[in-house]
């Protein structure tokens, strides 16, 4: 059975919160009791599930539920921020339902899917004023698994997914399953073998999916999960894996100006290049002459994925400065700074009048 895609999105959240319960020993010094009270009080849970006939129970770090079952968790405290599966959101599902009453915070998911699996949160807020902080002492988490023998991995929107092989972090693809004791396996297209998980490079995770620690050039193509539960075997959707150059540091940037001598009245492009990784976004600004005098400019920024050697995919991302109507203020120095997560470059050229 190959899997289908479904309407809505895969969740995006992953893992785990583990819960740890100290248990203080009866003879101890007030140190150590002091330090086991805190112990107790990072860890404590404010997330119960509401069972038959008005019960409560605490939840565990997972949750196995069968598709189509109902549930509502509550949240104790008065000002509560749950966290869910993403496309919850995306879509405003109306299956999902959040209520905030005096004491605690209300959560109800009706009629559950396989795709609603994943990490259920919920935390409360300290708020002074307009700023609101997490409360990291009063918080609670579970995995849930929305079992469905039709649909041992989670749906997902599209048939192929790209993931990204970074050497510098880990790879996961992301087939995660609807049943925990699901035997999943993994796979290459070509040539068609079996790959093997070693639980040290490569391990699988039912929260995550196979999780490739240190991603090299040999591990692209494409691949697949195989997944095995009490019946016949599924097939999850394929994943093309691609190896990606890091840039180390800033932006590698460049600019151009499609002339550095310009006529009155001509128009003039100046571009702003950048190349870097495939998942990474990059910012730019500019500086230029008349901006003091809020001269409208046109600026466009746009991405595209390019592909370098064999297996080497690069992001490269551009800025086009457009100045019409050229005029003796616009000419001078044009500079722009172009940001990502490790710092900022900044490169200039010059534009004359002709």
């Amino acid at each position: 059975v190959i899997g289908q895609p479904a309407k809505s999105k895969r969740p995006k959240e992953h893992g785990e919160n583990k819960i740890f319960n100290k248990k203080v020993k009866p003879k101890t010094s007030k140190m150590k009791e002091r330090e086991s009270a805190d112990s107790s009080l990072k860890s404590q849970s404010i997330l119960t599930q509401v069972m038959d006939k008005g019960r409560f129970q605490k939840l565990a770090a997972t949750l196995s539920l069968s598709a189509g079952q109902s549930i509502e968790l509550r949240c104790k405290g008065s000002n509560v921020t749950w966290n869910y599966p993403s496309y919850l959101d995306t879509f405003k599902d109306s299956r999902l339902s959040i209520k905030q009453l005096d004491r605690y915070s209300q959560l109800i998911l009706a009629n559950s899917t396989a795709a609603d699996t994943g990490k259920y949160s919920c935390w409360l807020q300290l708020c002074n004023g307009n700023k609101c902080r997490k409360d990291e002492t009063k918080t609670g988490s579970t995995y849930i698994f929305f079992t469905d023998k039709e649909e041992l991995f989670v749906p997902t929107p599209s048939y192929f997914e790209i993931v990204y092989l970074n050497p510098d972090k880990p790879a996961v693809i992301p087939c995660r399953v609807t049943t925990p004791s699901a035997k999943v396996t993994l796979h290459r297209e070509f040539p068609a073998e079996e790959i093997e998980i070693d639980g040290t490079d490569i391990m699988y995770d039912a929260k995550k999916g196979f999780v490739y620690q240190h991603p090299t050039s040999d591990h692209k193509g494409i691949v697949y999960c195989k997944a095995e539960s009490q019946g016949a075997p599924q097939i999850s959707i394929k994943y093309h894996l691609l190896y990606v150059e890091v840039p180390k540091g800033p932006p590698s940037a460049t600019i151009a100006a499609s002339s550095n001598r310009v006529g009155l009245g001509d128009s003039v492009r100046v571009i702003c290049t950048v190349l870097g990784e495939p998942d990474v976004d990059v910012n730019f600004r500019w500086q230029y002459p008349g901006q003091e005098l809020e001269k409208p400019l046109i600026i466009q920024n746009f991405w595209r994925l390019i592909k370098r050697g064999i297996g080497h995919t690069t992001r490269i991302s551009k800025s086009v400065l457009l100045v019409e109507d050229f005029k003796a203020k616009d000419a001078g120095n044009y500079i722009c700074i172009s940001q990502n997560l490790q710092g900022e470059t900044t490169v200039a050229t010059k534009v004359e009048l002709n």
